[in-house]
């Protein structure tokens, strides 16, 4: 008689949990803003500190002043960000000049701090040519709409890094949906291979326009997806500023040094829906949720952490509000300044010689622009 095979010696259940329990979240500052992680504090200057909170408080002033632009028909496409300032602006905030930043759609703020001119993100959100005219010297690119693409692109960016000598890093976001994409995969594995300096951010805000993110995944973290490029993984506080520095910089030492990419997951939560374009979060949110996280906005953390060590008030935060409102208006006064935006243009700025079958429609579109 045959002998029975025998059955594999390992509990699948127990290697699961292993490898999830090794990515423990990063916090150093907890809800009522105190310093709960003292070893991870990064070393910043009360005046980096509030130069951090002026860009979160600057943001959310941006963010409100977008949605309702965008309800005047004044913008175009805009996705919200209000609850993800943290996990978006500390992490620009630990780069260098120099480092480039690839962004999916809802990363506006982080390029706007990275140099780009606001005026220039409100013409983005239009559609207008100009909008995607990066100025000399702002190492970022336009905001990318295909889900997942810009893994793909960080990694050939940071190569091309590497093989140039430089002492930078390409760093790039996507959402928890983002991470469900084979770009993904593809864009950790391949920066891993070559220990390319690159820093992968998945804001996991939990939804995926509606999706949850436990029906995306079986993995109890994304951070652990790290495990199988061969790369370091980390699982942060994103609605703590000081933790989403402290993981960011010091990804970035590792990749500068040659150690290669980090991936590196920020739980945070977005407030509003997912874009202006018609989606209704209370369809997928409940009440209770929104209430949880909104006990963890990352703007009462922060304040109440620079104000006990005496450095913020109201006085201050007002100044930065009223300076945000004043150079919005600045910016959307330029921006409806910009020329028409022509077919001709797009033409002229898609081809460097035109292909004959549209040769024809240039000319006629030509004539009737020149009337």
């Amino acid at each position: 008689m045959a002998s029975k095979t025998k059955k594999a010696q390992f509990d699948v259940q127990a290697q699961l949990e292993q490898v999830a329990n090794q990515f423990q979240t990063l916090q150093i500052l907890n809800e009522e803003g105190e310093v709960v992680n003292e070893s991870a504090m990064p070393d910043l200057s009360d005046e980096q500190l509030q130069e951090l909170m002026t860009r979160m408080v600057y943001t959310r002033i941006l963010d409100q002043r977008s949605i309702s632009l965008n309800r005047q028909g004044r913008l175009g496409f805009y996705a919200p960000t209000a609850g993800q300032e943290a996990s978006q602006l500390a992490s620009q905030f630990a780069l260098e000049k120099e480092d480039f930043i690839l962004p999916g759609y809802r990363d506006v703020p982080q390029i706007i701090w990275h140099g780009l001119p606001l005026s220039q993100a409100f013409l983005f959100s239009r559609g207008h040519f100009q909008g995607n005219q990066i100025p000399e010297g702002v190492n970022v690119i336009s905001p990318q709409i295909i889900i997942g693409a810009q893994y793909i692109q960080t990694a050939g960016v940071a190569l091309g890094m590497k093989k140039r000598g430089a002492k930078a890093v390409a760093i790039t976001y996507t959402g928890d949906g983002g991470a469900s994409q084979g770009d993904f995969y593809e864009g950790i594995n391949f920066a891993g291979a070559f220990k390319a300096p690159a820093i992968f951010v998945v804001q996991n805000n939990r939804f995926a326009i509606s999706t949850p993110v436990e029906k995306q995944s079986a993995a109890k973290t994304i951070a652990q997806k790290a495990v199988a490029a061969g790369i370091p993984g980390i699982q942060v506080d994103g609605m703590d500023p000081l933790a989403v520095y402290a993981a960011v910089r010091e990804a970035r030492e590792r990749a500068i040094n040659g150690e290669g990419p980090t991936l590196i997951e920020t739980l945070t939560y977005r407030y509003g829906p997912h874009t202006m374009a018609g989606d209704d979060p209370t369809r997928y949110r409940t009440a209770d949720l929104d209430s949880e996280w909104e006990k963890k906005d990352p703007l009462v953390r922060f304040r109440k952490f620079l104000e006990n060590k005496g450095i913020w008030n109201e006085e201050k935060e007002n100044a930065v509000i009223e300076r945000a409102k004043e150079e919005i208006k600045e910016a959307i006064k330029i921006a409806d300044e910009a020329p028409k935006q022509k077919v001709t243009d797009l033409m002229n700025i898609m081809y460097e010689e035109l292909p004959v079958n549209l040769k024809e429609q240039y000319e006629i579109y030509a004539a009737k622009e020149s009337k």
